[in-house]
């Protein structure tokens, strides 16, 4: 508990009694604090952060309250994370509603069939080193791995294998099972870790198939969709023609755009300040009470704000990167040929954001490598960086009781199709771009009260303009004893 001036002893003098005060030939330091003004320092606040999202994010002014993402008509077909419950370790179930997330049961509206069709599904358990699936054999069975990381490995030019994709929990694969007549696994599944999957063989599929009419016209408005003219980021094509000679008849074409395009509406964060009048009136000297009240109070605003533009379940960045925009490590730690892998979906990449227990682990990677990665000028401070693209400390992003986090790469700014943050300038009252401080009165016990609020959002124009790096292991490597 802080003490009053008057109340305070210096650390080298004990009180004394009142004879020993007496005794003393000049005055004492403790009876001259009386009449001298201490320095003081403004309230400080720990958790404040550098909030580097914030202060690297384009923000685009929001004028209508209402931010509409207008883009090419997509044909989407689904590719997202199936979910689990787990009643116990060899008792976990498919949730059936999330059985939606595969391309082929993309929108399918028979509940009914989807709760059969995930009672289907048997756990197995798999160890490193097993393999699933050969390359060029029948698929039999459809898996989606419950927990587990998996290599997805192919065969090079020259007869090498190498390793295509990973992936990890809620993963589908050999969902195509009725999408060809006679399909095979295009690359070897082997197991890295530990884990469970669970499978569908193909006979089960096949006796709802041929039970059900809504489910063969979902599976035929499929097939009729993969057959639609569309380019490699599933857009529909834009028919041109080039190098051609003499006078053959040109394509005609249009673009095509999304009939229902997404709006992001502004959220908010908002406290009410509240400050006694008789504070107000008589402490203000030599600093203004309600001031740094209010300084406090909106740097709180400004962490949380930060904390929603990453986490929210709505609009957050995490929660709302495209699936086919996630990968995962090769093996856990964050290497640089997984930062390499994640540059490499994308153009123009302006910024990493990772958590700083992440960024340790890039570097104890980078360690044993031998690499000592470049800074990267920033504002006047060098900021580690990699590749030429700085990675920018965020403790917002989670870190999972598994000791995993994610790594974050985005292109941002309306002109480069990527990451925007959303608010409104010119507000009533307004104390900062996209906050006001609205006054609320003064109440019978002679409290003011002050509405404080923070208008924002955030924007991904296109779906490339983020990656995310999952399952980043940052625990730090165990050391041997003694």
């Amino acid at each position: 508990m802080p003490t009053t001036d008057q109340d305070a002893a210096l650390p080298d003098e004990a009180p004394r009694s009142q004879e020993a005060e007496a005794a003393l030939s000049s005055l004492s330091t403790r009876a001259a604090r009386n009449l001298a003004t201490t320095t003081k320092t403004v309230p400080q606040m720990q958790g404040i952060s550098s909030r580097w999202l914030l202060r690297k994010l384009p923000w685009v002014n929001v004028s209508g309250g209402t931010y509409r993402v207008n883009r090419r008509l997509s044909f989407a077909v689904g590719r997202g994370r199936v979910a689990f419950e787990q009643n116990g370790a060899d008792d976990v179930r498919i949730i059936p509603d999330s059985l939606r997330e595969l391309p082929i049961l993309r929108g399918f509206p028979d509940d009914a069939l989807l709760t059969e069709l995930a009672a289907g599904f048997r756990p197995r358990d798999f160890r490193a080193g097993d393999v699933l699936a050969a390359e060029g054999s029948p698929i039999t069975e459809v898996f989606i791995i419950a927990h587990g990381r998996v290599h997805l490995i192919g065969t090079g030019r020259y007869g090498a294998s190498t390793v295509v994709r990973v992936v990890a929990d809620g993963h589908a694969l050999g969902d195509e099972i009725h999408s060809q007549d006679e399909p095979v696994w295009a690359n070897t599944l082997k197991a890295t870790t530990a884990g469970t999957l669970l499978a569908l063989p193909r006979s089960t599929f096949q006796r709802l198939f041929d039970a059900s009419p809504a489910l063969r016209q979902q599976v035929a408005d499929f097939n009729a969709n993969a057959l639609k003219s569309t380019d490699s980021k599933g857009q529909a094509s834009i028919e041109l023609s080039a190098g051609h000679d003499g006078e053959p008849s040109l394509p005609n074409t249009f673009v095509d755009y999304e009939l229902s395009p997404r709006e992001y509406d502004l959220s908010l964060t908002q406290t009410v300040l509240r400050v006694h009048s008789r504070v107000a009136d008589l402490y203000n000297n030599p600093m203004n009470q309600t001031e740094q009240q209010l300084r406090l109070a909106v740097h709180a605003i400004r962490e949380r704000e930060e904390w929603e533009l990453l986490n929210n379940r709505e609009f957050g960045l995490l929660h709302n990167a495209d699936y086919d925009q996630r990968i995962n490590t090769f093996s856990g730690p964050p290497t640089p040929d997984d930062l390499d892998n994640l540059l490499s979906m994308r153009r123009s990449t302006k910024l990493f954001l990772a958590h700083p227990k992440a960024i340790a682990a890039f570097f104890r990677e980078c360690n044993k490598r031998g690499l000592y990665p470049n800074s990267v000028d920033v504002d006047g401070a060098l900021v580690p960086g990699w590749r030429g693209v700085p990675i920018y400390p965020c403790g917002k992003l989670p870190i999972s009781g598994a000791h995993t986090s994610s790594i974050v790469a985005l292109r941002t700014g309306e002109d480069d199709q990527g990451v925007v943050g959303l608010h409104q300038t010119g507000l009533p009252d307004e104390y900062e771009p996209g906050l006001n401080v609205r006054f609320m009165g003064i109440d019978e016990k002679a409290i003011i009260s002050y509405l404080v609020t923070a208008y924002y959002s955030t924007a991904i124009l296109v779906p490339d303009a983020i990656g995310v790096l999952e399952n980043v292991d940052v625990s730090a490597p165990s050391q041997p004893l003694g």
